[in-house]
């Protein structure tokens, strides 16, 4: 969406900042390719808008879990390399092959599979090896690697396959010092190797997530994938803000006022009444609730900006509403409440949802629901 009018709620997404984001972190991995990674739907930023910034800034892969979501970006006029990694038996491989997809492979079905679509279509598809090196996830173990690579070179020998890539996932990049890092990266060098002495030859070898991308230069080889990072959030407090990584995050979420109204102390406020007014007081009902995706968990301390002040959930969430006491002030009905931003004008962020809700910030925005539109500004390059 791009139409300004009043809204119920909106997730405001600034497309400038997010082409900003990018070009900072590419110049973090110089000699680095850099996949935007726009799975469930850009971390619930829009991933057709999200991607196609990205490719503006300079993004010269792209990545997504599923392949349903490949084939929707392929169908969208999205171009170049495109990779998915999230595959299930008897999934779209044909599609996959027909759409130049790069699909990960972590095991010998996979590789069956692909190689079957590829002799249906007469056409070579594109694969990725995924190596298990310690997150336990999907991948290869390393046991059972030579098997696969060797099954690889055959494919590769018939002509139905190209292994593009090898790849792996770190476990504790946004834990600074985790000694499985090394372990990880120690590994990952080793299988790397393992493959190329029989004979794989991958244009690209990656590992880097957000927080590798940020902090980890090590590990950059020859592609990084950032995908929290990108959308202007800190993979971790513990690595760094936002602010000092020269990120800005990228969406707004607001909703407007739907009632505000005066109560006496003393009168409990939503499910269960876990909240009651302490005196006379005015209560403002924003209308959004966990169906729109906003934490349940968050009930009784999620922040809210309201009239230049912060405000806190008055009691519980409830699916389609929250009440916030607004102490006395008195907001025009339809004013502006907001969740969260970039923090300019004093307005929670992402990271203080997550404080509030117990959980990380990649989950507060990927949660937004579809009920909530996404308004998409700054849509034209800045450069």
């Amino acid at each position: 969406m791009t139409e300004t009018a009043p809204l119920r709620a909106r997730a405001e997404i600034d497309l400038a900042a997010l082409r900003a984001n990018v070009r900072t972190l590419r110049a973090l991995a110089p000699g680095a390719a850099f996949m935007a990674v726009v799975k469930a739907d850009a971390y619930g930023h829009g991933m057709v808008p999200c991607a196609r910034a990205a490719v503006q800034a300079g993004a010269t892969w792209v990545g997504t879990a599923t392949p349903e979501e490949a084939l929707a970006l392929r169908a969208a006029g999205i171009k170049g390399r495109l990779m998915c990694w999230l595959w299930t038996p008897g999934g779209p491989w044909r599609e996959g092959v027909e759409a130049d997809l790069d699909m990960s492979v972590s095991g010998l079905w996979a590789l069956r599979e692909v190689s079957a679509a590829a002799r249906s279509v007469g056409r070579t598809a594109r694969v990725q090896l995924k190596a298990d090196t310690g997150l336990g996830r999907n991948g290869c173990m390393p046991d059972d690697w030579p098997e696969l690579v060797s099954q690889a070179r055959q494919a590769e020998a018939e002509g139905l396959v190209r292994v593009t890539g090898i790849w792996s996932h770190f476990a504790c990049a946004d834990e600074p010092g985790h000694p499985s890092i090394a372990a990880q990266l120690a590994l990952f060098r080793e299988m790397v190797a393992a493959a190329e002495e029989r004979g794989i030859r991958p244009e690209v070898r990656h590992i880097a997530n957000s927080p590798g991308t940020l902090t980890l230069p090590e590990t950059h080889f020859d592609l990084v994938r950032p995908g929290i990072a990108m959308y202007g959030i800190s993979p971790s407090p513990e690595v760094g803000t936002s602010q000092e990584f020269g990120l800005r995050p990228v969406m707004t979420l607001s909703a407007s006022l739907a009632l505000v109204k005066h109560a006496p102390g003393g009168h409990g406020v939503s499910y269960g009444h876990h909240y009651v007014t302490p005196g006379d007081t005015t209560l403002g009902l924003v209308p959004v609730g966990y169906g729109d995706g906003i934490p349940r968990h968050a009930s009784g301390t999620g922040p809210v900006l309201v009239g230049g002040k912060w405000r806190t959930v008055a009691g519980r969430i409830a699916m389609d509403q929250f009440v916030v006491d607004l102490g006395g002030d008195e907001p025009a009905v339809g004013s502006e409440a907001v969740l969260f931003g970039p923090g300019d004008r004093g307005e929670p962020t992402a990271e203080d949802w997550a404080q509030a809700a117990g959980t990380i910030a990649y989950e507060i925005v990927t949660r937004i629901g579809s009920r909530v539109p996404r308004v998409h500004v700054n849509e034209r390059p800045d450069e």
